[in-house]
């Protein structure tokens, strides 16, 4: 009588492979050197806005409860819903703002190296631009 094998009690979901951001760019080449990933969880209370910003470094999450949606300068827009992912753009500015009545918990996993920063805020663009 063989073993049972424990991956047969295991579901198994693939919830993203991709090589382009939610807007369609296709995302750079890996830089050269050593790499340090880093895994960081956003809370997002009903109506915040996180401030406008842009990442130099891979990114993406899953959405582990409510509803987020990021908006970009030129009014583009992509919500991402719960158990969903998304995989955020490189180099173009946006944010990620709460219009639900839940808090939003996202998940974000970024592809990054020593000393770099995750993403580069913009305090000089207005919220309400």
């Amino acid at each position: 009588m063989g073993k049972k094998d424990d991956r047969d009690d295991v579901q198994i979901t693939e919830l993203l492979r991709t090589s382009q951001s939610w807007d369609g760019a296709e995302m750079p080449d890996y830089p050269i050197g050593r790499p340090e990933l880093v895994a960081i969880r956003y809370v997002f209370p009903p109506g915040k806005k996180l401030g406008w910003h842009h990442h130099d470094v891979m990114n993406y999450g899953v959405v582990q409860q409510g509803e987020l949606t990021i908006v970009t300068l030129d009014g583009k827009e992509k919500t991402v819903r719960e158990g969903e992912a998304v995989v955020e753009m490189v180099g173009t500015i946006h944010h990620g703002e709460n219009r639900g009545s839940v808090p939003v918990i996202l998940d974000m996993f970024y592809l990054s190296q020593k000393g770099q920063p995750l993403s580069v805020p913009h305090p000089e663009i207005p919220m309400e631009y």
